[in-house]
Parts: C-alpha cells; sequence; structure tokens
C-alpha cells in the first residue's frame, strides 16, 4: 500500500506537468488580470445582436475566445488546488478563477435571449447570407429549442451572477469531505492498526481479513455520521437550488432541467430505472453466488469489495499498469496506443495519492491546450489500473475531440462522458479474459468484471433513483433531514439488495459520503454509458475496423450534434430500453461463466 507523502516528495515524474497551461503562477495572475479587465468587451454587443449577421459572428468570435482564455484559468487552478487541497493559496486562486467565470457568465448572459428574439426565420437568412455563422447551425438549434427556458437578459444576468451562491453546497462538501474529514485507524483481528484515507479504502476494503474491513467501513461510516447534520444541510440546499432552477426557468421538474441541457428525453431516465428495477433478481443472484463463494451465513456492506476468488494476485505495478492497458486498447488501433504512450510519458497523469490530495479520479482539460489531465490515486492494485483505463478512455475523448472540433462544439456532453472510459475498461477486461491461462486469475477477472457491473450499472442505477426521489421530496415540500435520507437510503439498499445483503443501521448513512451527488443528476449516466460501452465495446471485438472507425468518429464529433443522435450513428439507440436489457443479459452471462468455472 503506498504511503502518503507530502506533496513536496512526491518525484517530479509522478506529476503532471501543468507547465503546459500556465508556466508559473505569476503567468496565470498576469492571465487572470488581462482578462478580468476585458470581460467588459463583451457587452459591447449587448442590444446589438440583431443589428445584422456581422454584428453576430463578431460577438460570437469574441465569445469563444474570452471562453477559452475564462476556462484556462479556472482549470489550472482547480487542478493546483487539487494537488493539496490544504493549500490556502491554490484555494484562493481557485476562488478567484470561480468568482471570474461568475462574471463572464453573467457579461455573456445576454446573448441567449437576444439570440432568441431574433428568432429561427431571420438566423437563418443570417446563415445564408454570411458563411462565418453556417458553423453555428447547431449552436443556434440548441439554443432556439429552449426557447421557453430562457429568460429575459436581465434575469439571466442574475442568475449567472448567482450560480457562485448556488455552488456553495459542493464546495462546503468538498473541503470537508477533502480537507477536514479525518477517519481512524482500522484494526485488523490481530490488532494491528491500518491507516484509513480516501486513497486506501478502496484497497482495505478487499482485504481478505474480515474484521479488518468491518472497522474500516465503520471507521469511515461514523466520520460522516459525526457530520451528518452539516451534511444534510448542505445536500438538502443544493437540492433547493436545483429546484429555484427549474422553477425560475419554468421547468416541470429539476430532473426536466437537468435533462433539458443536452437534450435527453426523460424515458432514458426512467427506462433506466424501470428495467434495472424489474430485473432485480439477477442481481440477487449474484449475492448468492458471492455468499457462497464466501462461505458466510450473512452479507453485509463490508464483504461487498473484497475477491471472492481465493489466492489471487491483486498487485499491479504503475509501469506494468501502464504497459498491460496500452496492449489492453490495441484493438483500437495504433494511433490510440501511441497517444496512450504519450500520456503516459509527457505529463498528463498525476499518479499517486499525496497529504491533502483530491480523493478519487478524474480526467479534465478544455480547448486549445497540448494534452488532457488525468488526476490518480494510484495504489498498486489491479483495481488501479483499471480505474486509470477508465481517465485515459476521458482522456483520449478530450483529446480526438478537441483536436477535430472547432471550439463551439469542442466538448462532449455529459451524458457520453462515462461511454468512453467504460468503453477501454471492457476491452482491457476482454484482452486479459482472453490471455490468462491461470485459472485463479481468469475467475478473479470474472469477478472483478461482475463487480464492476455492481458498482457502475446496478449501484448508480439505485443512486440515480435516490437522487430522484429526493428532489421529489423536496418538490413536494419534504423535509430533506440527515434522517430522513437516510431511511430512504436505506430502504432502496433492501428494495436493490433483497434478502441477500444485510442492511444494518449505519448503511443507511453510506449518501453521505457520496460526492456526485452535488453534481446534479449526473450519476444516472454511469448507468447509461456502462450499458452503451457494452454494446460498443461488442461491436468493436465482434466488426472489427468498421466499428472502430465509427466509435473513434463518435469520440472525434465532441457535441456537433445531440448526444442521442451521435450514439445512433455509432450503432446504440439508447432513447430505447433494449440496450439496458442487453447489459443484463451480458452480466448473466458472466453469471453463468463464473458458476461454471468456480463450482464445476
Amino acid at each position: 500500500m503506498y504511503e502518503l507523502k507530502h506533496r513536496s516528495e512526491v518525484a517530479p515524474e509522478s506529476k503532471w506537468n501543468l507547465t503546459t497551461i500556465f508556466t508559473s503562477d505569476e503567468a496565470w495572475q498576469n492571465s487572470f488580470d488581462a482578462l478580468a479587465a476585458s470581460l467588459n468587451q463583451i457587452e459591447t454587443f449587448s442590444g446589438r445582436l440583431g443589428e445584422s449577421a456581422e454584428s453576430l459572428l463578431s460577438c460570437l468570435a469574441l465569445l469563444y475566445e474570452l471562453q477559452v482564455d475564462t476556462y484556462r484559468l479556472y482549470l489550472f487552478s482547480h487542478l493546483k488546488k487539487d494537488e493539496d487541497t490544504t493549500n490556502s493559496f491554490y484555494q484562493g486562486m481557485a476562488d478567484n478563477a470561480a468568482s471570474l467565470n461568475t462574471k463572464f457568465q453573467a457579461a455573456i448572459s445576454f446573448i441567449e435571449p437576444e439570440i432568441i428574439a431574433i428568432g429561427q426565420e431571420k438566423i437563418n437568412v443570417y446563415m445564408d447570407t454570411n458563411d462565418g455563422l453556417k458553423i453555428y447551425r447547431q449552436f443556434f438549434d440548441n439554443i432556439l429549442r429552449l426557447k421557453n427556458h430562457i429568460l429575459t437578459s436581465d434575469n439571466e444576468e442574475i442568475l449567472a451572477k448567482a450560480d457562485e451562491i448556488g455552488q456553495a453546497s459542493q464546495n462546503i462538501f468538498t473541503m470537508l469531505n477533502n480537507a477536514d474529514i479525518v477517519f481512524a485507524k482500522a484494526a485488523d483481528s490481530n490488532g494491528n492498526e491500518h491507516e484509513v484515507n480516501h486513497a486506501s479504502y478502496s484497497a482495505l476494503m478487499e482485504k481478505p481479513d474480515r474484521t479488518l474491513r468491518k472497522n474500516t467501513f465503520h471507521n469511515v461510516i461514523d466520520a460522516y455520521i459525526a457530520q451528518k447534520n452539516t451534511i444534510a444541510t448542505a445536500y438538502s440546499h443544493s437540492v433547493k437550488a436545483n429546484l429555484f432552477t427549474a422553477g425560475v426557468r419554468k421547468y416541470g421538474s429539476a430532473l426536466d432541467a437537468a435533462l433539458s441541457v443536452y437534450n435527453i428525453p426523460k424515458a432514458i431516465y426512467k427506462n433506466l430505472i424501470d428495467t434495472v428495477s424489474d430485473n432485480l433478481h439477477i442481481f440477487h443472484r449474484y449475492l448468492g453466488i458471492r455468499k457462497r463463494c464466501l462461505k458466510y451465513d450473512e452479507l453485509h456492506m463490508w464483504d461487498m469489495s473484497v475477491p471472492i476468488v481465493e489466492n489471487a494476485n491483486t498487485y499491479m505495478s504503475w509501469p506494468d499498469a501502464k504497459t498491460i492497458v496500452t496492449d489492453g486498447l490495441a484493438v483500437l488501433g495504433p494511433e490510440y496506443q501511441d497517444l496512450l504512450r504519450k500520456g503516459f510519458s509527457e505529463g498528463w497523469v498525476d499518479v499517486y495519492g499525496n497529504k491533502g490530495k483530491r480523493s478519487g479520479a478524474y480526467s479534465w482539460s478544455t480547448f486549445g491546450f497540448k494534452h488532457p489531465y488525468v488526476l490518480m490515486n494510484y495504489d498498486d492494485t489491479i483495481d488501479d489500473m483499471f480505474t486509470l483505463a477508465h481517465e485515459m478512455g476521458h482522456a483520449m475523448h478530450y483529446h480526438y475531440s478537441h483536436a477535430t472540433q472547432p471550439v463551439m462544439y469542442s466538448s462532449y456532453s455529459m451524458f457520453l462522458a462515462e461511454v468512453a472510459s467504460t468503453v477501454n475498461e471492457a476491452l482491457l477486461m476482454n484482452h486479459l479474459l482472453s490471455t490468462t491461462t491461470d485459472k485463479i486469475q481468469y475467475n478473479y477477472l470474472l469477478n472483478y468484471f461482475i463487480q464492476k457491473f455492481v458498482g457502475t450499472f446496478f449501484r448508480q442505477t439505485m443512486l440515480a433513483e435516490f437522487e430522484m426521489l429526493t428532489h421529489e421530496m423536496a418538490e413536494q415540500g419534504k423535509p430533506l433531514t440527515a434522517d430522513t435520507l437516510s431511511q430512504l437510503y436505506r430502504n432502496l439498499l433492501t428494495k436493490h439488495n433483497g434478502t441477500g445483503l444485510n442492511i444494518d443501521d449505519k448503511a443507511g448513512y453510506h449518501w453521505s459520503r457520496i460526492p456526485h451527488f452535488y453534481r446534479t443528476f449526473y450519476v444516472y449516466q454511469y448507468a447509461t454509458g456502462f450499458a452503451a460501452s457494452m454494446a460498443l465495446s461488442k461491436k468493436i471485438r465482434n466488426e472489427g475496423a468498421p466499428a472502430v472507425e465509427k466509435y473513434l468518429n463518435l469520440l472525434k464529433s465532441g457535441c456537433k450534434d445531440y448526444s442521442t443522435n451521435l450514439l445512433n450513428e455509432a450503432g446504440v439507440d439508447m432513447t430505447s430500453p433494449e440496450p439496458i436489457k442487453d447489459a443484463l443479459v451480458v452480466f448473466e452471462d458472466l453469471l453463468d461463466r463464473f458458476e461454471k468455472s468456480v463450482f464445476q
């Protein structure tokens, strides 16, 4: 297990290279000052967009010039803050960048209302008479379809300025979760104590020592229970902020508002929850298999991550992980592999955990940079290797999209965000299953893939249901307190796990440690993205080059069209429940293969 160091003690080759964004903090500050002084340039176009096609085009060109500069400042400052969340200097830098972004959003708030006022007919004339505007066709369509939900310029400016206040709940939880909360050390069955932190938690929960797992689980949950009222208040106000915005914009619900951003039909969200709910017997079958393998009388929450295959080697060094990930994704072509190697050698990845570093893993980028950035908390496990493959999927999506699309379409939508990442995981798993000759490792990998289904598909669907229900409760005027939230979460645990898992009282507080709840209606996309990736990876394996070409075209498409349309072009119809059903078939097949290999 990797021992946490101070940031200054981490080797340079294990850190990402942020000098490709800004060469120094001073360079960042100079750019910040220059942009802050120039934001008012965009406001000179206020009230003038309908004057001519040329005026509209000039405004949009300036809009994206300022946006690139604003996001560049934001990206650098937040990456620096996440290196060590206890560093007050970079906390301040990130706060300043967020404030500047709020000012930028306020400054450009007149654009969408004025485009709506111009109207589709006149916009069409502008595009016919000015070739420079034709590239904005999808941009215009995306605004005009929301015309009933966009306010007047004055009100849009007020909402934009209020956005920073609306982010307070997320910021409070983030600081509590990453900088302030401390977990007690966990004792194993021999009385030896183990340090528990965000970086070590997953590895500890996979240890064969059940006493250690139980103590780790309880020590983590106890830390959140100690802050339950603060966290419940933060989450409640996050939900209220969502309801406020949805109401002001005249949406029927917060869910409608969230889905409309990327033009996602509500049926996709409902199909996911309903289809999984109708097939929970398949998941319950898995719990029976897990219980049988572990030879326990009953399963608890702390038994859900431990591998059920004995004597498997779960160690994976960082050098080996890079090689195996690169080899495992060979099916996507030599260019893809070369980019992976480049990412590993040229400072894309911040590898190991350090004291104060943000927990978990992510990939982040914005238009105009040499490469994306990947935050890891690598701890030398197979799970970390798959996390690397996952995050590099995001990174490659960023790379292809930014390299191919103009700035206005260079960022892929959140609905597509978890597709490329889980395609990488699925392809890597297929590679390992097809090349592993050791039966124990084969069984371990089968179980690992099953576990990915459990965590990414089934669990995220339950979290999506929790999020939907908490917003519905708030919309009905019901309070979101620590007790009501924990009872709801406990009820959902019981529903989704049936009698196969013992749900103790503390398990109901597990909701309080989930940061993604502060990214409104995000978690469902893990499950839908996973279902889509199962379909795409199957096509890549079975069809070869034609399917690879379609898939890479998807990665290169950014947001030039709506997400569901782009997925359709790649061969997956997410508006239908069929991808969800097909993913369940894959899960059943994995259970069949595992049972046959282990018990026969």
